[in-house]
C-alpha cells in the first residue's frame, strides 16, 4: 500500500462523507429525529435537544463503500476486511435499534443495558470464532517487554471484554460536539500507521478509511453541532478500534492510544463506585469532560484539550508500537 493509496482512501472516504451528510440531516429532521437531552447533564446543553442524532450511519456508509472498493482494488476482500466490517455494523446496528427507540418511541434510555450486552457478546462470539478459523493469533504480547502469553479458547473472553468494553468507552466519551469525531479520528489514524507498517493492508485501509470518514463528519459535527453520531456511530467506532488492535496484536496499545477513551470510563466507574460506597462525588460530573465544564471550561476548549491529549498519546503508541 503506497503514500498515494493512502491519500486516496482518506479522500474518498472525506467525499462520500461530505457528499451525503447534507442530503441526510435535513432528511433526519422532517423525520423528528432529534436528540434528547438528559435532564441531569449540564444545563447548557439543553439547547441542543432536537438536534438530529443517527448521523453514525452516514460514518457507516462511508466506511463500508470506500473500504470495500479499495480493499478489493489493492489488496483483495479477505478475512480482515469481514471482520471488521462485521463488528463495525453489527455495533453499529445496535446503536441504530438503541437511538431508534430514544427518537422515535421516545424512551430516553434506548436498549436496556441487559439487551445491549447481550447483543455485544454474541457478536464478539461470531468475531472470535471467525477469528479463531483464520489462524489468526491469540497471544497477547505486552508492549515493552519480551512477555508474551498465549490465552488459547480463552483469548474468547478477552475479546468479548475487549470489544463490549471499548465500544461503551468510546459511547461514553461522545457527549461534546465534535469530542469523539476528534478523538477518533486521531486514535484510528494512530492504528491506520501501526497496521501499514505491519503489511496489513486490509487493516490499513480500513483504518484510514474511518479517518476520512470520520473527519468529514467533523464539518458537520463540530461545535456548534448539525448533528450528532448517537449510538450508531460511537459504538460501531468502539469495536472496529478495539477489532484494529486484535488484528495488529496491538491490543494494549489501545490503552495508551485510547487513553481519552479509558479515562472518561474510569471516571464513570469511579464517580459511581465513590458515590455508593461513601455517598461523596469525586468529579463534579461524569463522565470527565462535564468535569471540566462545570469548572468553567467552555465545550469548545474541553474539545481542544481532549484532542490534544489525543493526539500525544497517539504520537506514544506508535513509538511504542515501532518497538514491538
Amino acid at each position: 500500500m503506497l503514500e498515494r493509496d493512502v491519500f486516496l482512501t482518506m479522500a474518498m472516504a472525506f467525499v462520500i462523507t461530505v457528499a451525503i451528510a447534507p442530503l441526510f440531516i435535513p432528511f433526519l429532521r422532517r423525520l423528528k429525529f432529534g436528540q434528547s437531552i438528559r435532564e441531569e447533564g449540564p444545563q447548557s446543553h439543553q439547547k441542543k435537544s432536537g438536534t438530529p442524532t443517527m448521523g453514525g450511519i452516514v460514518i457507516l456508509l462511508s466506511v463500508i463503500i470506500t473500504a470495500l472498493f479499495m480493499a478489493q482494488i489493492y489488496s483483495g476482500i479477505g478475512t480482515e476486511t469481514i471482520l471488521l466490517l462485521l463488528v463495525t455494523v453489527g455495533f453499529g446496528l445496535l446503536g441504530f435499534l438503541d437511538d431508534f427507540i430514544k427518537v422515535v418511541m421516545k424512551r430516553n434510555l434506548g436498549l436496556t443495558s441487559k439487551q445491549k450486552l447481550l447483543g455485544q457478546i454474541v457478536i464478539s462470539i461470531i468475531f472470535y470464532v471467525i477469528y479463531t478459523n483464520g489462524n489468526f493469533s491469540t497471544e497477547l504480547t505486552f508492549p515493552l517487554t519480551n512477555i508474551t502469553i498465549d490465552l488459547g479458547i480463552f483469548y474468547a473472553l478477552f475479546v468479548i471484554f475487549w470489544l463490549v468494553g471499548f465500544s461503551n468507552a468510546v459511547n461514553l466519551t461522545d457527549g461534546l460536539d465534535g469530542l469523539v469525531s476528534g478523538v477518533s479520528a486521531i486514535a484510528f489514524g494512530a492504528f491506520a500507521v501501526i497496521a501499514w507498517s505491519q503489511g496489513m493492508d486490509e487493516t490499513a485501509i480500513f483504518a484510514f478509511a474511518v479517518v476520512g470518514a470520520v473527519l468529514g463528519f467533523l464539518v458537520f459535527n463540530a461545535h456548534p453541532a448539525k448533528v450528532f453520531m448517537g449510538d450508531t456511530g460511537s459504538l460501531a467506532l468502539g469495536g472496529a478500534i478495539a477489532t484494529i488492535s486484535i488484528l495488529t496484536k496491538t491490543e494494549f496499545l489501545l490503552l495508551v492510544i485510547g487513553a481519552v477513551f479509558v479515562a472518561e470510563t474510569l471516571s464513570v466507574m469511579i464517580q459511581v463506585v465513590s458515590f455508593k460506597t461513601t455517598g461523596k462525588r469525586v468529579f463534579r460530573m461524569s463522565p470527565l469532560h462535564h468535569h471540566f465544564e462545570l469548572g468553567g471550561w467552555s465545550e469548545w476548549r474541553v474539545v481542544v484539550t481532549f484532542w490534544t491529549v489525543g493526539v500525544l498519546c497517539a504520537v506514544i503508541g506508535i513509538y511504542i508500537g515501532a518497538w514491538m
